[in-house]
């Protein structure tokens, strides 16, 4: 076990702490704008890649570490940030939450008016038939927590993101953070929340996201996120992706100050061609030139048996748990005898937008990728209410490598975020009595 300077010196000046962190997508984006972060996540796999990535993380429930472990938070932590789990908002999902929104929106106005905690824990754990729902609730009940606590002040800034489902509810949040009533005590925030699209902000692949950004008075007015991209209009005509012609083509005139939209072949070919690259794309290329299409795993226009296609020259469909099953071909030769390719996890990561390196570890890679935070979207919302500004080209530039880390950090952060693994989540690590550290 590393010793307590170790573990100071891993968590020292961390002012991020990031709930529901997954695999770190805001956590590497904070890295590449300057600011230390930590990050909560149940999940031990993406705690594995976690730790193999240098990023400092408590393997735990969220809801565990707000009630009976919130002084275990470095006292530094001023921001609050985090993407509570979009299962039941997500379209691809069950629709719970969606279907939930009004009970929702009651309970966030339950909490802050003060209403008794434990009747309200009763109720949401039945909430939407999916106790996931109740999840989008945490970050208020965090800023509650630090706001009631005698020993730390309330946050500085607020980061939240979810599918665009979940806006409603950012606007609820928004609008009371701003008056601070109830159980705010008088905490105001300026507050907004906006509908992102993943392509204008040069992640190449759609995706559209729910942000929510809040900073104390006096730190600056919120201005709204200046896209640095075109959209990619999904409505470009009637033309069959397995045409012989998959170069890209222009539609219209562009903005000159707006760049267009990032495509999957330029993404690959480019994290492809630096040093040590894991991503191996001379599979995709043709005479030279790489030119392929991709065959989504969900259904299209509401058919479940119809595919929808993306060419190599337009930016990828929204990167979920299931990539690996979409099917790559590159020519339409492959497409009829169903000769296919796949994705592989690096790839999967940088049309995520992660450094071409980054180390996908544990199991479960796949849905790891698929449930983070694009990063570089991550820079552009987290660089807006940290600073107030954009990310310089040089961030975006280093973005692209990830720094290497050593085993014994590695080991460190394990030890600092599972340590007997006593404290993670139940069953997470299938401990046993029989290998239970005895008491001191």
């Amino acid at each position: 076990m590393s010793s307590p300077g170790t573990q100071v010196h891993h968590l020292d000046g961390i002012r991020i702490l990031d709930l529901f962190a997954g695999p770190g997508g805001l956590d590497v984006a904070a890295h590449f704008l300057g600011f230390k972060s930590i990050g909560i996540e149940w999940d031990r796999n993406a705690c594995e890649t976690r730790y193999a990535a240098g990023l400092p993380t408590i393997h735990a429930d969220v809801s565990v570490m707000r009630e009976s472990r919130f002084d275990e938070i470095p006292k530094s932590v001023d921001i609050l940030a985090g993407g509570p789990p979009c299962q039941s908002f997500s379209v691809a999902g069950t629709g719970a939450g969606r279907k939930a929104l009004d009970e929702v929106i009651e309970f966030i106005h339950r909490l802050v008016g003060g209403e008794d905690e434990a009747k309200i824990d009763d109720e949401l754990h039945t909430l939407g038939k999916d106790p996931r729902t109740a999840l989008v609730l945490e970050p208020l009940r965090w800023l509650l927590k630090a706001i009631e606590s005698e020993d730390r002040d309330p946050y500085n800034m607020i980061v939240l993101e979810q599918v665009p489902a979940v806006l409603p509810l950012w606007e609820v949040y928004a609008t009371l953070l701003r008056g601070g009533e109830g159980r705010l005590g008088g905490v105001k925030y300026e507050a907004d929340y906006w509908e992102l699209k993943t392509e204008q902000f040069g992640v190449p692949q759609t995706r559209t996201r729910a942000v929510l950004v809040a900073r104390r008075p006096g730190l600056g007015t919120i201005e709204p996120l200046e896209p640095t991209h075109l959209p990619f209009d999904l409505h470009r005509g009637k033309r069959k992706t397995v045409q012989a012609d998959m170069l890209p083509d222009e539609y219209g005139t562009r903005p000159p100050e707006k760049k267009h939209w990032r495509s999957m072949a330029e993404a690959l070919d480019t994290a492809s061609r630096l040093e040590d690259s894991p991503v191996d794309v001379s599979r995709l290329r043709t005479g030279g030139q790489m030119k392929f299409f991709v065959v989504s795993n969900y259904g299209s226009g509401g058919d479940p048996k119809k595919r929808g296609q993306r060419l190599s020259s337009e930016p990828a469909f929204t990167v979920t748990g299931k990539i690996s099953r979409n099917k790559v071909y590159k020519t339409a030769e492959e497409y009829e005898s169903g000769k296919s390719d796949r994705f592989t996890i690096p790839e999967a990561g940088v049309l995520q937008t992660f450094p071409h390196n980054f180390p996908w570890s544990g199991n479960d890679q796949a849905q790891q990728v698929g449930n983070a935070v694009p990063p570089r979207l991550g820079m552009h919302v987290l660089s807006n209410a940290l600073r107030g500004d954009t990310p310089s080209k040089e961030e975006l530039a280093t973005s692209a490598t990830w720094p290497s880390v050593s085993p014994t950090t590695t080991e460190e952060l394990r030890v600092i975020g599972c340590g007997d693994h006593l404290r993670c989540p139940p069953d997470s690590h299938k401990v046993t009595r029989a290998h239970q550290r005895p008491a001191p």
